[in-house]
């Protein structure tokens, strides 16, 4: 495998300036592995060197994949993603958050299940349910962001109350195995690293326990690899039929809500954190518990992605090392420059439509390309206007896009498409 000098040496910087026991990387391109590494000591007592094989928690990442179990039930139609908790789940209170709340961590129910990280104690599952009797409802419903492991420990009881089985059964039959992630697992598997505490002013470490999560797994409760994680992320981008496809995974993709509503630099889809950094958005999550730190992102356009993970519980900022390597990884990889080739004729039909047209006085141009009608804006820059259609009956409809649902037809020598006329000259209201 290729180790291109631009990512090693990122890699070892990060190590090096955060003073981490060990960080192991990797970058997936367009489906492909394209590199790994670690550097440093998956077990510093041990001198044991990390590679990028070596297993280690990645917390609340796993939130994502409990996302994907809920968006398989939706998709096949077993629950709606508008559906009350209640509905699926026989709560002694806080019924009323909707699973699509949940998932966006808009229920505004408090953030963790009691004090299990003061007492250590994690609850089983009937105790999870059990104790909602004494929870909080910390923010009405869709007020604002309010990040909520409880949620997510909710989401995992969804998903075995409606399919009968473990969720922990249920994730590796229908995500982990379908995706191949052999080294994702609920209990670390060898070889791993030991978690630690870096001291803040002496070059020391101290070892942290490896907690188990019990009946909150839903929330962070899996062990991974780079490697595994770097196929993940190209799950996340493309999505995989195996699993869910790619229509549903775009779906994960829509904001739903803004972490900071006056910087919109952060976001929440349905389970995936979206950063918007440098004009680019960057999907994924990250993790955290006792002695680990872990990224995963993927930067949707390029189909570029990185996963990282320490085994330092503080200090790792590992969303900013994983989207500093798929910049560099942008760079060095860039997308390939498509030749033009000339297409068959479209249909007469299709012809018929194609040229300029104006609405509301301002101009479209419609084209027919790779076989499918498309509409933008003239003026906006490529991409932010577009529309892309798809043949409905004996019109179209908006699939990708603006307006996108909406139907386009054709009244004589107009077209009607969202409510509005376009005409081939520019017109007023009342001329049309």
């Amino acid at each position: 495998m290729s180790t291109p000098e631009p990512l090693a040496r990122l890699l070892r910087e990060w190590q090096a300036e955060h003073r981490l026991p060990s960080v192991s990387a990797a970058v997936v391109r367009r489906g492909e592995l394209a590199w790994s590494d670690a550097v440093g000591f998956a077990d510093v007592e041990a001198k044991r060197d990390a590679t990028p094989q070596t297993q280690y928690r990645i917390g609340s990442i796993t939130k994502t994949f409990t996302a994907t179990a809920v968006m398989q039930l939706a998709a096949s139609g077993e629950l709606d993603l508008d559906d009350r908790l209640g509905q699926h789940v026989d709560v002694p209170a806080h019924g009323t958050p909707t699973i699509r709340r949940l998932l966006a961590h808009l229920s505004g129910l408090q953030r963790e299940v009691g004090e299990m990280w003061v007492t250590g104690s994690s609850p089983t599952e009937a105790e999870l349910v059990e104790s909602l009797a004494r929870v909080e409802q910390v923010l009405p419903p869709q007020r604002a962001f309010h990040y909520s492991n409880l949620a997510y420990a909710l989401l995992g009881r969804v998903v075995a109350a409606k399919t009968g089985e473990r969720y922990e059964d249920r994730v590796d039959e229908h995500v982990l195995r379908p995706l191949g992630l052999a080294r994702t697992t609920w209990r670390p598997v060898e070889p791993k690293a030991q978690g630690y505490l870096v001291d803040e002013y002496a070059s020391t470490v101290k070892r942290e326990p490896e907690h188990d999560l019990g009946g909150t797994a839903a929330a962070g409760q899996l062990w991974s690899t780079v490697e595994d994680l770097a196929r993940w992320a190209a799950f996340l981008a493309e999505g995989d039929d195996a699993v869910l496809g790619s229509g549903v995974v775009a779906q994960m993709w829509f904001p739903q809500v803004m972490y900071y509503p006056d910087d919109w630099v952060r976001g929440w889809g349905l389970g995936l954190e979206l950063l918007n950094t440098g004009g680019r958005i960057y999907g994924g999550h990250g993790g955290a518990m006792a002695g680990h730190l872990a990224g995963v992102y993927v930067e949707r356009r390029s189909g570029i992605g990185a996963a990282v993970l320490t085994n330092a519980g503080t200090r790792g900022a590992t969303a900013e090392l994983a989207v500093g390597l798929i910049d560099r990884a942008i760079d060095l990889w860039p997308a390939p420059v498509e030749p033009w080739r000339p297409e068959a004729e479209p249909p007469a039909d299709v012809r018929a439509l194609l040229g300029r047209w104006w609405s509301e006085g301002n101009e479209f141009v419609f084209t027919w390309r790779a076989g499918r009608l498309r509409a933008g804006v003239v003026g906006l820059p490529p991409g932010r206007g577009e529309t892309v259609f798809e043949r409905d009956g004996g019109g179209w409809r908006a699939a990708e896009g603006r307006e996108q649902g909406e139907r386009l037809e054709r009244d004589g020598d107009r077209l009607l498409w969202g409510g509005y006329a376009f005409t081939r000259d520019q017109r007023t209201f009342d001329d049309l």
